[in-house]
């Protein structure tokens, strides 16, 4: 292979990767991976088999959802800074490829997760049709685009262990609710912290629609629904869901953690405030699940 083609199949890739949002994509997968694991009673060869299907799907369904967003806000993401050097604003794409890349995942995605059972692909099919014809649409028009952005958001958890269980019951409704409530602080950091750059291209991402004191207060209230969601399954009403005395203390210790992160920036009131709360709120779900995993089968 030459130097030119070997260059060339880089650029794809990459192009591949930027379309699909591989990184956003990659942690989404984890969450649906947690769930699953919290919802198996073994893992023996035959749920190995369904775990590596679900982060194909998982994978597919996300990246067709991040390649349509990009194909919708084509003309957005030109007038903004950390968008515009993406494959279809940057012109290294064409609009119907990003399509037909969008199109052949739905279906790969759907089908998997089909293979599955019919609920994950139901679910999936639902996060599509929400971030993509609801979600993105409604962040030019209001900032309650991040509330219905966070069904979506928040669906990947659930769907891990709908996978595992073939079942809807308060377990995954709680593990919804978990995740439901992380995206405010979570997306409400990164709009502060990126707002000069979303109001050029006209994006509504605050709950105010500016960077003041109301906004982080929201932050702060709904980081305390999240503490209070995340210990729900001490109590014992969420069924096969349940967290020790230990795992307990240290998911509220998380919780107080990034509750300081989120008073921070209500004190600061500056970008680096909200941008360190963004990086300790994506580190904080990922501990968050990792102690439900490590909880269950070390108990």
């Amino acid at each position: 292979m030459n130097e030119s083609n070997s260059s060339s199949i880089k650029t794809i890739f990459t192009d591949f990767k930027e379309i699909t949002k591989a990184g956003l994509a990659l942690s989404v997968v984890f969450s649906s991976i947690a769930g699953y694991l919290l919802g198996v009673d073994e893992l023996g060869a035959d749920q190995i088999k369904v775990l590596l299907m679900l982060a194909i799907g998982g994978y597919c369904m996300v990246g067709a959802s991040n390649a349509y967003n990009q194909i919708i806000e084509k003309d957005l993401d030109v007038l903004m800074d950390r968008t515009k050097n993406r494959p279809i604003p940057s012109g290294r794409m064409s609009t119907r490829t990003a399509f037909w890349i969008a199109a052949t995942l739905t279906l790969i995605g759907i089908v998997i997760l089909y293979m599955i059972n019919p609920k994950s692909a139901m679910f999936g099919a639902i996060s599509i049709f929400l971030y993509t014809s609801v979600y993105t649409p409604l962040k030019t028009k209001t900032p309650l685009s991040v509330f219905v952005g966070a069904f979506p958001g928040a669906i990947p958890f659930m769907l891990g262990w709908v996978a595992a269980t073939d079942e809807f019951g308060i377990e995954a409704g709680t593990l919804f609710l978990i995740q439901f409530f992380w995206q405010f602080p979570h997306f409400w950091a990164i709009g502060w912290f990126l707002y000069d750059d979303y109001k050029k291209g006209g994006f509504f991402m605050l709950p105010t629609g500016n960077k003041d004191k109301a906004t982080a207060m929201q932050i702060i209230l709904y980081t305390l629904w999240l503490v209070v969601a995340s210990i729900l399954p001490t109590f014992g009403y969420t069924g096969q869901l349940y967290l020790t005395t230990v795992s307990t203390v240290i998911v509220l210790l998380l919780g107080v953690w990034m509750l300081f992160y989120a008073m921070r920036l209500y004190q600061l009131r500056t970008d680096k405030a909200a941008k360190n709360l963004m990086l300790v709120s994506v580190t904080y779900i990922s501990l968050l699940q990792l102690v439900y995993i490590l909880d269950k089968f070390l108990r």
